[in-house]
């Protein structure tokens, strides 16, 4: 029986081999898969049950991330409130555009940009949509703003790719 399956699997091998050093002949006639060669926006049912998803396991993960104590801010200059502390504070951080890192480094620089917090507190507000979700859809509100597709390609037919 070890014989069998050591055949299966080196045969597996060779044809896994064969197959990847030939791609270049097969691969235009091969059918796309959706979601993963089609370009194009990932699917509305997908987006929510992925964010879903990370929303889930980052509260089975850590319920509470407490904000640092005081002394993280003696780096920043007195009187300045456009602070990553702040920001985090504001409710402009989620598991996928963590803060803490630069809280806890000290970082000194200033906060996250003003225009562009005003914006996503006003898409969260007006659509009733979590952080991520107004972040995102700021994102390609800009993308349209600046001439770029929503997956991200520009849409100027003189662009030149490298793929």
């Amino acid at each position: 029986m070890a014989y069998l399956f050591y055949s299966i699997t080196f045969l597996f091998l060779v044809v896994a081999t064969v197959l990847y050093t030939t791609r270049h002949h097969w691969r235009s006639s091969a059918p796309p898969i959706p979601y993963l060669t089609t370009p194009g926006p990932i699917p509305a049912p997908l987006y929510s049950l992925h964010l879903r998803l990370l929303t889930l396991k980052d509260n089975l993960t850590h319920a509470y991330t407490p904000l640092p104590t005081s002394s993280s801010f003696s780096s920043s200059p007195a009187g300045n409130t456009n602070t990553f502390a702040s920001d985090a504070a504001a409710g402009f951080h989620s598991a996928t555009f963590d803060l803490s890192s630069n809280i806890e480094s000290g970082d000194g620089r200033a906060g996250l940009d003003e225009r562009a917090k005003a914006e996503v507190r006003r898409l969260m507000e007006r659509r009733g949509v979590a952080f991520d979700e107004a972040r995102r859809l700021w994102v390609e509100e800009r993308f349209g703003r600046e001439g770029i597709g929503r997956d991200g390609r520009p849409k100027d037919p003189r662009a030149f790719m490298f793929s």
